[in-house]
Parts: C-alpha cells; structure tokens; sequence
C-alpha cells in the first residue's frame, strides 16, 4: 500500500525549499535593503560622528607627528596599540573610510529611489475626490445659487498655482482635485542629494589637495616658491599626491605690520607681499597683494594665508681670522603675550680658517637664549613687557665646540642638543644680554654681535580643487532643508452638485493635509472664503474643523 504524501494538508501548507542560489540572492536583496534604508543611514550618520571624536581630542599624525610620537613614548603600553588601531591617523583610517563609504552608498540607495518615486508622483493627476468629505480632517459645506458647472469654473480659476483635476461622477456631480506643496519633497531631496555631494566634495578634496607651512622673512626676505615639499617647513599632501604636481606659485614677504591694543592684544595682522604665477614667472613679473588673517591670495588655484608671526633675530660672528657669518633666523614664540621667544643659532668657522674637517667641527659657534621685543629686566633676568618691537634684547649663552652641523643627526631648529653639551662636545663660553649693535667677544677672539632683528610670517599654502564645491553643496543643504521645513504639502477637493430640487447648488470642500498640519485649518478657512466668496453665498456655512 502506498502513501502519497503530497495529498496531506501539511505538505501542500509546506514552502517549496529555496535553492542555495536563491537564498544567496534573497540575502543579498535583504541586505541591500537594509542597507538602503533611511534608518540605517541615520545610524551610520551618528557613528561617523562618534568616530570622528578620537581625531579631535587625540594628536594626529597628519598635522604633528612629533605630538604624536611624543605621546606615544609616554605611554609604552597603550600607545601602540592605539597607534595599530589608527587612532592617531583617524581621517584616513581604515574603519572611518568602512564608514563613509557605508554612509555613501546607504544616502544613495535611500535617495535615488525616492528621487524617482517624486518625479512619478509629478507626471500623476492629483487624487479622485473621496465619497464623504465630511469624514476629513476640515470640510466646509454650503450652498449657492449659481449653476454647478459655472461655479466650479469660477473656484479653478480662483485657485492659481494648484495642480487641479476635473472629473464627473456617476451621480453627475462635478468634482475639483487640487494639490500643493510639491517642493517640500523637492527641498528634502535636494537637501540629501546636496549632503552626498557633500561627502564627495570632501573625498575628493582629500585625494587631490595639498597643503605646506613655511615661514618666510619679512622685509625682502628670499621669499619661497612652491617648486617642490622640500621647500616648505611641513608638508602634508592628499592621498593621490606625491608632492610633484604642484602649481607653481612664488611669494616674497615685502614688510609685516601688527596692530595692538594698549594691553598687549593683537587686533589686526597685515603684510605686504609680492607673488608671482603663471606666465609672470617666465617674464618675471612680480604683482603686488596684502595679506590679513582671513584675507587669503587666491592665485592660479591656491591660498595662501596669512597664519602667524614672529621675530627672526640677527647674529653677526666675526671669527679670529677676520672673516665673518651673519645669520637671521626664526626664533619660537614661548609667551604668545608678549612674544618673548626662545631659539638657537649655529655657526660654521670659514673653510680656510680650520683646513682640518675635525678642528674646523671643534671651533663651530651656538648661540642660544631668549628674544623680547620689549626688553624688561628683573635684575640680569630678560622678559618681554609688550609684543611689539619696541625695544628688542637678548639674553643668550655662547658656545663653541661641535653644534652636530654637519652629522646628519637631525636637531631642533629651536634648542641645542643636550647630549652634546653634557659630552663636552659643546662648551659654553660665555652668557650675556645684547642690545641691537652691542657684542661680546670670546677668549680666542671670536667676536659675536646682535644686529636686531626682523619680523616673520607663517604662511599656508593650500590647494584644494573641491573646495568651491564644498560651499556649493553647503549653501545648497540649507536651501533644501529650509524649503523642507517652511513649504506645506496638502490637498483639496471640491464637490459641486445641484440639491434635490435642482433650484440651489450644494459644494463641498475637504482638506488634507499630508504632513504636519500645524496652521493649516486657518490656511483652509480662508482659502474656503476666497474661492466661495460670492454674494449670493449662504451667510452661515456649516464647517467641519478638526485638528
């Protein structure tokens, strides 16, 4: 005896089973929707901003790789690991660009449907008129004496801007669809399109830009030229850039001028400077500019800005043979008050003094110490009473022995090696305060004069080939989103139809509003009076309002 199985209820209730092919594609589909919903990009919206956190309070590599070592090096145990997470490069680490790239393709899978769906929901006639009016939310009733095919004329030509639908029922009555507030899914639409051109603009500012720091000497000082990284002080460029592309720009400080208050604070920065590009660059054609803190040189598709100051004091050594070196060099700022400012300069004895490479090493000079615009004493003690350069003074210690010039050992721009100096390698000779023209000399004759100094000005740099576009989208997200929130969206229907007796004409009104309805019965209200506003009118409608 035999069974089918197929004649049981369970088995005919039972799903066909799904090949192995047809799941991965229904996992794909159910990820992809997922993936595409409004929900899921709000949630990666957030974690973009979560991740962005560690960039803001932890020193990134991209902007000082010293901080960064620094803190490393004070933390053996965490550092490293933080450093293997990408914490301190997080822009461009491999999690943040997983979440921007989620977020990119979620905005888009959201946004392209929901473009298509508004673009159908334009081309299709507003909706029929519903059986009972009286069941909406606003609904106003009355009746008139004008026929019923004139008054609906007299209510479409009084309703401008509304995309209206005429249409004749079964029971002959005449009915009006109007709808308003299309530009409100309009503005959304525009505002999530705008966010992820947004989101490209800055990917793209990314792999093509570059920016340098460099700090140029005022007063026709050598200027600098955008010929290659080296020639800036730090250099960071974006991930398709190497640095050899870059626009070629020349710039040369002509003088800088600060502006203070009585109490020291800086009220305006200008400088005046000279810059070449393009086709000046091969005639020589030097075209003047003024640089302010926030008044960049847009050139040939660059900036440059005007970033800060300083002071570059001047040192002139003249050594036992007669021979002499004079050197200008940026000092820091240690008081960003007063600007009093601390650094180092190194000195190489002429060639033909010491023949012998190693007496030549032992007899270099360093001068190290601090600089103050506006000298005040405690004593021998300098400190720095004003910002400006009123009345500059150093006080500096004087060594000679082996500055590490020539070893290939990097060093501070800004304070001598101390390794060196608890070697006897540098030796110091002397510790004096100098005024401009004032100069001190050592035991073997080497004479060491301060000249004054000059102003310095920190200047950026920068390319950016997105940059207008960032603005463009910006400008228009806030246009989007303002349209979004001000428009309305709502609908009316009209009924006109004769009464039992065929001597009056009765006309229903309803309304609807399709997102918040805040303001919209006063809206409806007086829209009801202006389209009905006839003589010959009923004096006591009855309305219908509910919020």
């Amino acid at each position: 005896m035999s069974t089918d199985l197929s004649a049981r209820p369970d088995a005919e209730a039972r799903p066909p089973r799904q090949s192995p092919a047809g799941r991965v594609v229904a996992a794909v589909r159910n990820t992809w929707r997922g993936l595409t919903s409004m929900r899921t990009a709000l949630v990666l919206l957030f974690l973009l901003a979560l991740a962005a956190i560690p960039g803001a309070l932890l020193p990134q590599r991209s902007l000082n790789s010293g901080k960064v070592d620094q803190y490393i090096a004070d933390r053996p145990s965490l550092g490293p690991v933080m450093d293997r997470l990408e914490l301190f490069d997080v822009f461009g680490s491999f999690w943040f660009t997983a979440i921007y790239v989620l977020l990119f393709v979620s905005l888009v899978g959201c946004i392209l449907p929901r473009c298509v769906d508004h673009a159908r929901a334009l081309r299709t006639p507003p909706v029929a008129t519903p059986r009972n009016l009286g069941r909406l939310p606003h609904h106003l009733r009355t009746e008139v004496d004008t026929a019923p095919d004139v008054l609906l004329d007299e209510i479409d030509g009084r309703m401008r801007g509304w995309r209206k639908m005429r249409r004749t029922e079964e029971s002959g009555a005449l009915t009006l669809s109007a709808e308003k507030g299309y530009l409100r899914e309009a503005g959304n639409l525009v505002f999530h399109l705008s966010l992820v051109g947004l989101l490209v603009a800055i990917a793209v500012g990314k792999l093509f830009s570059y920016e340098g720091n460099v700090v140029v000497i005022a007063n026709d000082g050598p200027g600098i030229c955008t010929t290659s990284p080296a020639q800036f002080d730090s250099f960071r460029a974006g991930n398709s850039e190497d640095g050899t592309g870059m626009t070629p720009l020349c710039v040369r400080v002509k003088n800088f001028t600060a502006d203070y208050l009585e109490n020291g604070q800086a009220e305006q920065f200008t400088s005046d400077i000279e810059y070449q590009a393009g086709d000046d660059l091969v005639t020589n054609t030097w075209r003047p500019d003024t640089l302010q803190v926030n008044h960049p040189l847009r050139v040939a598709g660059d900036r440059v800005y005007l970033q800060g100051h300083g002071y570059a004091p001047t040192f002139t050594v003249t050594f036992p043979g007669g021979e002499t070196r004079t050197e200008t060099v940026q000092w820091e700022p240690t008081d960003g008050t007063t600007f009093l400012s601390s650094g180092v300069h190194r000195f190489d004895p002429p060639g033909g003094l010491y023949p012998d490479p190693d007496v030549r090493r032992q007899n270099q000079i360093a001068i190290e110490g601090l600089f103050a615009p506006t000298a005040f004493f405690h004593g021998s003690l300098l400190s720095s009473s004003f910002p400006a350069p009123n009345d500059p003074a150093v006080a500096v210690d004087i060594y000679k022995g082996d500055t590490g010039l020539d070893t290939g050992n990097p060093q501070s721009l800004f304070s001598l090696s101390q390794v060196l100096v608890e070697q006897g390698r540098l030796v110091k000779q002397d510790r004096v305060n100098l005024t401009p023209g004032e100069s001190t000399t050592l035991s073997d004759g080497t004479q060491v004069r301060f000249d004054g100094a000059e102003e310095f000005v920190n200047l950026q740099v920068s390319h950016d080939p997105a940059q207008m576009w960032v603005l463009v989208f910006a400008l228009s997200m806030m246009a989007g989103l303002l349209v979004s929130l001000v428009i309305k969206r709502r609908r009316i229907w009209v009924r006109v139809s004769a009464d039992d007796d065929r001597r009056r004409t009765v006309v229903e009104v309803g309304g609807l509003a399709r997102t918040d309805q805040a303001g919209w019965g006063d809206e409806f209200d007086r829209l009801t009076a202006r389209v009905l506003d006839r003589p010959d009118a009923d004096d006591v409608p009855t309305s219908n309002n509910r919020e």
